[in-house]
């Protein structure tokens, strides 16, 4: 009895530490679609689950880092949200492409318009980002999750490296390594060489062909020659051998 008891006792401490331990690990996240290269461009996904059992997610506020400001932010329109976009100014302007940019975006806000999340579900808010800071590895946007019933949750705790996760930790984006082109010229220098290569590979097959071509008339020729040759012979010996008929008549 005593160690059925012992046993049921740290079932239930068990199912206790899950209980509790479930809900913290579902919070505010982001994500990049691929790889977020230092220096370049990215879709970030922001993704929402609902913690709670009787509310839903009706409003989702983004901070964007002040300390690496981003020139480019283009939210994806989601069906049932409203997007609101807030700006500031810049205290140093960032130099793109020949232009300086004086303000960039501070804040981005969805608000649930005939939509929510509603308990047992997420949503994933996807914004085009760039250009990323080349003097980073990552990047901080702290959230603000507000649920049906008034009920506001702040995602702005800053994780330490080797340290224990917040309580609430802000949403992360770990950086990579910079891209040798910073807007996809990569994949689009890769994709040429490809082609390249496809030039090369369909140019060197069509002088194969033409060269086969080419043997095969040459074949074709002297086997057509040689026909000729044997007939005559043929008909050489036959004249031969029917002239000397006719002088021994």
């Amino acid at each position: 009895m005593k160690l059925s008891r012992i046993a049921l006792a740290g079932g239930v401490a068990a199912s206790t530490v899950l209980l509790i331990a479930g809900p913290a690990a579902a919070h505010v996240s982001v994500q990049p679609v691929g790889e977020a290269a230092k220096g370049g461009y990215a879709t970030l996904n922001f993704k929402v689950p609902n913690e709670r059992d009787q509310a839903s997610t009706v409003k989702l506020e983004v901070n964007f880092p002040a300390d690496h400001p981003l020139s480019s932010v283009t939210p994806q329109a989601v069906p049932g949200w409203k997007i609101k976009i807030d700006k500031s100014k810049l205290d140093k302007p960032l130099e793109v492409h020949g232009r300086k940019i004086t303000e960039a975006v501070s804040k981005v806000t969805w608000t649930a318009d005939d939509s929510e999340i509603a308990p047992g579900y997420f949503q994933q808010f996807p914004v085009s980002v760039g250009a990323l800071p080349e003097d980073a590895d990552q990047l901080v946007f702290k959230a603000i999750q507000t649920y049906d019933n008034k009920e506001v949750v702040r995602w702005i705790e800053e994780p330490t490296e080797g340290g224990e996760e917040p309580d609430s930790p802000a949403p992360v984006l770990k950086l990579t390594a910079a891209a040798d082109d910073h807007h996809g010229g990569g994949a689009a220098d890769d994709a040429k060489k490809g082609d390249d290569h496809k030039a090369a590979d369909t140019a060197a097959s069509a002088k194969e062909t033409h060269a086969a071509a080419s043997s095969s008339s040459s074949d074709t020729t002297a086997r057509t020659l040689g026909i000729i040759g044997i007939v005559i012979g043929v008909a050489g010996v036959a004249f031969g051998v029917l002239a000397g008929r006719r002088r021994s008549a």
